[in-house]
C-alpha cells in the first residue's frame, strides 16, 4: 500500500469580525465548504481616545471559521472573499488555506 495520493483537500481558515459571521457561513456553504467549524474570539487591538471619537476602532469581537474544501475551489473562494467581503482592505478579515495530506477519523 502506497501513500502517493496527491493532496486534494485544503483547510480554509478565516478570521473576521462577528458582524459578518452569517454572511460568511452562507457563502462558504454555497461555495462547497464542508465540516465548517466556528469559534468566537476577541481581538487584541487597543484603541486610542482620538480613534474612538472618530469611530475608527476595529471590531474587537472576532470569529474564526475553518472548513475543508477541494483544492480546485480554494482560489475561487479566496477571490470571492476579496470581492464580496473586501478582504483586501484593512480591518476586514484574513483568510488562508493549508493543504491536508491525510485525514484520520
Amino acid at each position: 500500500m502506497t501513500n502517493d495520493v496527491p493532496c486534494c483537500i485544503e483547510l480554509l481558515t478565516i478570521i473576521a469580525g462577528r458582524k459578518s459571521k452569517n454572511a460568511l457561513l452562507d457563502a462558504l456553504t454555497e461555495a462547497g465548504g464542508r465540516l465548517i467549524n466556528l469559534v468566537y474570539g476577541k481581538g487584541s487591538v487597543k484603541s486610542s481616545y482620538l480613534r474612538d471619537m472618530f469611530g475608527l476602532v476595529p471590531e474587537e469581537n472576532k470569529v474564526v471559521i475553518t472548513c475543508l474544501l477541494p483544492e480546485e475551489k480554494s482560489d475561487a473562494i479566496l477571490d470571492m472573499l476579496v470581492r464580496k467581503f473586501n478582504f483586501d482592505k484593512p480591518n476586514t478579515g484574513i483568510a488562508f488555506t493549508t493543504p491536508v495530506e491525510r485525514l484520520s477519523y
